[in-house]
């Protein structure tokens, strides 16, 4: 029985995602926190974390043990879930699995055996990590958005020297350059509307999107405000916002970015 090579390179790229997936949650838990206040380093029953990967379960909380300091972060806003066993807390790491499974199938399936795909793959963990901690506390930290726009750049520069790459990486750099200033402005005019963390998401999005050209960019962008407007929307009507209610943009440019990353690979 013959293999499709193309199929073969879904099926692995989605293992790939489910094992890079499984690896967020912790790191989303201890990122959610407000500016002012330092990376998380305790879990909510306040015991001692060990390293930045891997699931939201603390070892020790499943072992009844518990911690004389855990009073005063009983009430920590990323407390776990209702209904959750207490060694857990966090988001869902199999939840976390299976969105970047799909998201990295899916990359694989627009990209094919061109050699960016390996960037593709290499990125799109971050992209859900930045997701998820927007999501929860409306921040984009700075740890993570500066180095996925580097990353972004090296990587797909090392694919640009690869036989059989579709893209262009000096549109790539000028993408990530316009895009970034873009949103700079744009945070200039609204600072309410626009946070300084998404000017530096841009620099990431733009560069990827850049890869396959001013197409995708304008794709991508325009994508990413149509999901953002299209959610503050809902949450109108469902009567949970006003129209100055702040909503995490962040989650909404990545989806917009892997929309247009999505039709450019497959046009490519």
């Amino acid at each position: 029985m013959s293999i499709d090579i193309d199929q073969l390179l879904v099926v692995v790229a989605a293992l790939w995602g489910a094992a890079a997936g499984t690896l967020v949650p912790r790191a989303a838990y201890r990122f959610s926190v407000q500016p002012e206040e330092p990376w998380q380093d305790r879990c909510p029953q306040g015991h001692p974390l060990g390293g930045w990967l891997g699931r939201a379960r603390c070892a020790t909380c499943a072992g009844g043990e518990p911690a004389p300091d855990a009073g005063y972060l009983a009430a920590d806003a990323t407390a776990p879930s209702y209904g959750r066993s207490q060694s857990s807390y966090g988001p869902s790491t199999p939840l976390l699995a299976l969105a970047t499974a799909l998201v990295c199938a899916a990359l694989a399936a627009a990209t094919g055996t061109r050699p960016e795909l390996v960037a593709w793959l290499l990125l799109a963990p971050v992209g859900v990590l930045l997701a998820v901690v927007d999501f929860r506390v409306q921040r984009l930290p700075d740890p993570l958005t500066l180095p996925l726009a580097a990353a972004a750049l090296v990587l797909l520069g090392g694919a640009a020297l690869l036989p059989e790459h579709a893209g262009d990486w000096l549109t790539s750099l000028l993408g990530a350059l316009m895009l970034g200033g873009a949103y700079f402005v744009l945070f200039l005019i609204s600072p309410n509307g626009m946070g300084f963390g998404d000017v530096k998401l841009a620099l990431g999005l733009g560069a990827v999107l850049g890869w396959y050209g001013w197409g995708s960019v304008v794709l991508g962008t325009f994508a990413g405000f149509l999901f953002g407007g299209l959610y503050g929307l809902g949450l109108v009507i469902a009567r949970r916002a006003g129209r100055r209610t702040s909503i995490p943009f962040g989650p909404f440019l990545i989806a917009g970015a892997f929309v247009g990353l999505l039709i450019g690979a497959y046009t490519a």
